[in-house]
This record gives structure tokens, sequence and C-alpha cells, in this order.
């Protein structure tokens, strides 16, 4: 039976090959793609994530959700993603069409629909949806069965600040509502991320598949992989998003502790700061499998091997 999935998304080039390997991947079964503001504001980010559903061509439904944090103004990234947020390669527009419920009302109705436990939460951007469907339907919270995420860091310190990844960053008390919801929580923080590096030659084998799939990953990841090199003197660019998709196809792939993790809402210092216990100092509950590690080799076979099917 292949594992039930939404992914909550902000595309985004790395949500877009996180996406792409969704639908590849018969052990998930993608029931639609919900948008949420973040790295581009949502009219794009809805905008892009149907572009990416027809470029695979499956038929998975895309709703948009939330167009702004619950209590902060939006910060973006258009200068990691470009103006669209998916520069790199100039696709149709989609005639794919978006769902006219809005997202969390989407998330509530799936997850009251399907039994206890039976679908898994992938959010890749801002938190927003989800948190506002578990603040707006509290009965769905004990229903879901994992949210595996894309989010935070420790040893590599933040993204978007000295302290804060992006996507905590962006609404943290969305991000507190779902580590203190005790859901199961897996997180893929820029630990991980960084860890997970494109290379030239994997970039050419995805150029060399021949596929429109094959060219968009290939431009795409050319196109944010000249801002990740210059700013962190890398080989290559982190592809931070794929890596909660890869967790779910082969969790064998990484490696992690179960820590607390908390969120920090009120220091302007350290704002979306994922105060993570690593070491085990505080007596506070474990609430997250937060990984460390990953089998970069694997990972690129797995994401090679995956999208070379669409």
């Amino acid at each position: 039976m292949p594992r039930k999935i939404i992914i909550d998304t902000d595309p985004g080039q790395d949500d877009a090959v996180a996406i792409l390997l969704a639908l590849a991947s018969p052990e998930l079964e993608v029931i639609s793609l919900t948008a949420v503001a973040g790295n581009v504001p949502l009219p794009l980010t809805q905008w892009n994530a149907r572009q990416i559903v027809e470029l695979s061509g499956k038929s998975t439904p895309v709703y948009a959700g939330c167009d702004a944090p619950l209590k902060r103004k939006l910060v973006t990234a258009e200068h990691v993603h470009g103006k669209t947020g998916l520069d790199g390669i100039p696709l149709p527009a989609p005639s794919h069409p978006l769902q006219s419920q809005h997202a969390v009302d989407h998330i509530i109705d799936t997850l009251r629909a399907h039994p206890p436990g039976t679908i898994t939460l992938c959010p890749l951007g801002p938190l927003t949806n989800i948190a506002t469907a578990f603040q707006r339907a509290p009965d769905i919270i004990p229903r879901v069965a994992e949210i595996v995420l894309m989010g935070g860091g420790c040893f590599e310190g933040g993204n978007i600040t000295p302290a804060a990844e992006f996507n905590i960053y962006v609404d943290p008390e969305a991000a507190d509502i779902i580590f203190r919801s005790g859901v199961p929580l897996v997180v893929m923080p820029l630990d991980v991320t960084h860890k997970a590096l494109t290379s030239r030659a994997w970039i050419e084998a995805m150029r060399a598949l021949g596929t429109p799939v094959g060219q968009a990953v290939a431009s795409w990841t050319d196109f944010f992989e000249r801002f990740d090199t210059a700013k962190y003197g890398s080989e290559g660019a982190p592809l931070h998003d794929p890596c909660v998709i890869a967790y779910l196809i082969n969790p064998a792939l990484f490696t992690g502790r179960h820590i607390n993790v908390e969120i920090e809402t009120a220091s302007p210092l350290t704002l979306g700061m994922t105060v993570a216990d690593w070491w085990r100092v505080t007596d506070r509950e474990p609430n997250a499998m937060f990984m460390g590690g990953v089998d970069r080799d694997g990972f690129y076979r797995l994401l090679t091997e995956r999208l070379g099917r669409l």
C-alpha cells in the first residue's frame, strides 16, 4: 500500500524537484499539493505548483492556502529563487486547474475523511497552512500519521538570519504550533540538506535524460546553484526539500536523533531559531526526530532513478 501524503509547498526549485520525486515514486500516493506563501507570494506558489504537476504528466490536485504568516509580514526569497520562484527554464502557463477549495479546508476535510494515522503531511515551506488547520480543527491533530518537514538548523545555524532557517523564520508562530502539537515529527534541517549538495556530474546526467523533466531539473539546479556556491563557497547547491521525500521512500538514507526542539518566537536576535537539544542537556521531552546525516550518493542515485521515470 502506498503511503498517502499531502505536500504543503512554496515552490521553489528544490520544492519542484521534491514534488517530481514524489510523483515518480510508487511508494507514495500524493493526495494533493497545498500551496503556501513563502519563497514567493501565494499567486506564484500555486501557479508554480500547477506547472510542476503538468510537467510531471500527472493530475494531482493543487489547492491554494494562506497568503501571509499567522502574525507577521511575509518575507520572501526571490534573491534565491528568482522573481517567479521557478526561474531557470520558462514553462508554459499551466492548464492544470487550481481547486476552488481553500487548502486549509482541504487539509481538514482530508484528515477527517481518512482513517486516523493514514495521512502524512510533508511541509516544504513555512508551516502556516498546517498550523492554521490545527488551530481551526484541533480534532485532526491526533489523526495525522506523521509530519516530515524541511526546516531549521542546529550546527549549521541559519540561512536567512545567523540563527534561523528560512521556512521557520517566515512563520515562527506556525512552527511553534507544529512543534508543540504532539504529532510525530521528522525534521530535515540545514545540517542534513547542506550535506546533500548537487554536483556538476549529476546536473549534466539530468540534462542527458533528454526529457522535459530532466531539462527542467538541470536548469533549475543551475539557476539556484549559482546563489549557493557564491554564498557558501561550496561545490554545489543543497537540495533541501527532496530530502523530505527521499526519507519517505528510504529512511535508511538518513541518520538523526530523537530530541527536543523548541521554536524561538520572541527574541529579535534569534527569531525563528530551532533550539535543538542535540546533546540532551535539558529535561525537555523529545518531540522530533532531528536528522543530522545523509548518504549523499544514495540520495542522488534515488533522485536520478526516479526522475528518469517521468
